[in-house]
Parts: C-alpha cells; structure tokens; sequence
C-alpha cells in the first residue's frame, strides 16, 4: 500500500505512532558475545555454575559455559535503544512474554528481529499509543536465543500537532 510505501521509509527512531504498521517487521542489528562480557555479567548478576564455572557446565544439561538470559537481554535492549526507540518512544507498560528457547554461547552472534504485532491508541491518554511488538534475538544458526512481547508506550504525531 501507498501508506506503507511512506512509513517504511522512515527510520523506526524517527517514527512516532502513526508511522508504524501491524505485521512490518525489522532487522536492527547484531552482536557477537564475548566469553570475558558473559563471564563479568554472570558473576556480578547471575552467577549460576552453568554461567560461571566451566566444569560444574560440562555437568549440566548445557554441557559448557551459556550466557545469563539476563545478559542477552541487556543485549536486545541496546540494539533496541540504538535501532528502534526514539525521541517519540515513552518506555513500556510491560511485557506478556519472556522467552530462553536456546542457551547462547560465547563466539555466538545474536541478531535482532523485531515485528509490530498490535497497535491501538490509549483510552486514557490519547496522546500516546500502545504498540506490542515482538523481539527476537536469532543466533547465527537462525534459533531463537530470546523472544520477549512488550508493549511500548510511543508518543503520537497527531497529538503533538
């Protein structure tokens, strides 16, 4: 469509509400994880043995050292700011989903998809829109590592106007 055509030329930092369109989807990114970043994050924020101490890992489901979820989603967060959230984005009302499908491993490049799934303009603040959307950090084998569904809080243009 005509409006498509329009929006989608437009950077997702520069769009406000009105610019983004159900089903259109975004690649935003990558990064490739460090065994020394992992090792750091774990120990001050999860260190669980499977994150931290690489023969209590071998011993585990994983069978060798795997990234805290937490990190990965440090990760997404920073692709996300970097691609996707501008000056219109408010924050986020939260998330309905939170998803590990497969462990991430150091030397493993995660990449971050991102699909608008839902939007609606808020009853009780009309000047801003709520949009869920679909985050998915894919490894270089094309696995899911992440999938989280917030909803964003993104200021409206017609508003402002």
């Amino acid at each position: 469509s005509k409006e498509h055509l329009m929006s989608s030329n437009i950077p997702c930092k520069d769009r406000w509400y009105e610019d983004f369109l159900v089903g259109e989807s975004f690649t935003l990114g990558s990064v490739i994880m460090d065994a020394k970043e992992m090792f750091d994050f774990s120990t001050r924020f999860d260190p669980q043995r499977f994150h931290i101490d690489a023969a209590a890992a071998a011993d585990t489901i994983y069978g060798s050292l795997i990234a805290s979820g937490w990190h990965t989603g440090s990760l997404m967060m920073r692709l996300l700011t970097d691609g996707f959230l501008g000056d219109a984005s408010q924050g986020s009302v939260g998330s309905s989903e939170l998803n590990w499908p497969s462990p991430v491993r150091a030397g493993d490049t995660l990449t971050l998809r991102v699909e608008i799934l839902s939007k609606r303009v808020s009853r009780s603040r009309p000047d801003i829109g709520l949009i869920e959307i679909s985050n998915e950090m894919i490894n270089q084998d094309g696995d899911v590592a992440m999938r989280t569904v917030p909803t964003m809080i993104i200021a409206r243009r017609d508003a402002v106007a």
